[in-house]
This record gives structure tokens, sequence and C-alpha cells, in this order.
């Protein structure tokens, strides 16, 4: 079987846009294009490269398939382009006719249904890059079985999020971590089953707790009535 990896830039807000450069993802007035290339270092590359020696295919939304291909195929003084030029490319789009990097494979109308399709096959990890849509469709559909989270340390404030409200709950589990002296922090996590709850609360609560719990659903009640 199959897994499907999402390595993801991310700010400690949860923003994910345009890690690259100014011109990668401008939408939505983004002005911080480019926040990771401050906080590169050989530490940092070491992750990277380490992230690539495992077998994969890429896993890529249409906005950064059409960055990836502009780019990767026309660097030759980095393994990652020769490298990103050899691995199949799943790609999400509407316009599969306008795929034209090598070994790119469209996923079809129906995404998760392709990829849980892909998931039950023999094969390489699927590894995503950058896809910040795709990504929301797949943790509403609970599809990624893997993060790696690459925390730089700044705040973004604005810009497109890593987990969306449609992301379906799940238990996480850290598998590795390193800082790196640039002060990134990587973090592995898996999959580990459903979210457990507790409670800290008193086994008897006070007065003054109930009447709080009161007024909370009060306050509910008139919001859906407004």
């Amino acid at each position: 079987m199959r897994t499907i990896n999402a390595a993801v830039f991310v700010s400690l807000d949860g923003v994910m846009q345009a890690p690259g450069g100014p011109q990668e993802d401008p939408t939505g007035g983004f002005q911080l294009a480019g926040w990771v290339a401050p906080h590169f270092d050989d530490a940092l590359g070491g992750v990277m490269g380490k992230l690539f020696e495992t077998p994969f295919d890429l896993l890529l939304g249409r906005r950064t398939y059409d960055i990836f291909a502009a780019h990767w195929p026309y660097v030759k003084d980095d393994p990652t382009g020769p490298l990103f030029d050899g691995v199949t490319k799943y790609v999400a789009t509407h316009d599969p006719d306008s795929l034209t990097w090598q070994n790119t494979k469209w996923l079809g109308i129906d995404v998760p249904a392709a990829l849980r399709k892909l998931k039950q096959e023999d094969g390489p990890q699927l590894l995503i890059q950058g896809s910040s849509q795709l990504i929301q469709q797949l943790l509403e559909h609970d599809l990624i079985d893997r993060f790696q989270l690459i925390v730089m340390p700044i705040v973004l404030g604005k810009g497109k999020k890593l987990f969306g409200n449609g992301t379906m709950p799940a238990a996480l589990k850290l598998t590795n971590s390193l800082v790196t002296p640039k002060g990134v922090v990587v973090a592995a996590y898996e999959r580990a089953g459903e979210v457990e709850t507790g409670d800290f609360g008193l086994e008897n609560p006070s007065e003054a707790e109930l009447e709080r719990r009161r007024g909370l659903a009060e306050m509910e009640r008139k919001l859906k009535s407004a």
C-alpha cells in the first residue's frame, strides 16, 4: 500500500502560501512571499535531501504543478531538477490536456476516489509539495497519512493556511523532530487514530460553574435564533 506524505513549509500561524519567492503565488494580495530563503541553511538542506532519498511520486495541485513545471526541468545544477523530472507527477486539475511535463498523470474528476485507489496499489509514497488547495481536499477526506512540517520562526498573519475549517479531526503522533541553527522546527507526524478528550473540571461543579454553563447555552440559543 502507498501512503500520502505532506511535506509543508509553514509559518508559526499556519500560513503556507508562496514560501519560495515573490512571483510564486501573489493571489489575494499576499505580499510576504519568499519567506523560506532567509532561514535556509545546510541543516535544512540536509532535511530536504533526506526527504527525497525515500522513493516517491509527486502529488500536486494545479498551481504548484505549473510552478514546478516552469522551474525544475530547467535546473541542471541541483539534483532535485532531474529527480523531479523523472518521477511520476499525479496532478489534480480541470484541464488535463495542458499537462505537458514528462511523466505527468491526471488524477481525474474525482480526486479523493483516485487517491484511495492509488493508496491501495504497490508503489512509492505520494509526496505532496505546496498544493494548498489540494491539501484542503485531502484533509476533508482524511487521506493524508503523514505530515512533515517545516515550521519557520515567523508569523505571516494573512495567507493560505495549512489546516482549514474542513479538516477532519485526527490524533497524530510525533515520529521525528529537530531544530536547525536558524530556529526552524522540523516535525514529522503520523496518524494515530481518533482524537481523545478528557476533563480537568471538578467532579461536582460549583454553582458558579453551572451558572456559567447556563449562560453559554443561552448565548448559543440566541445566536441560533438570530
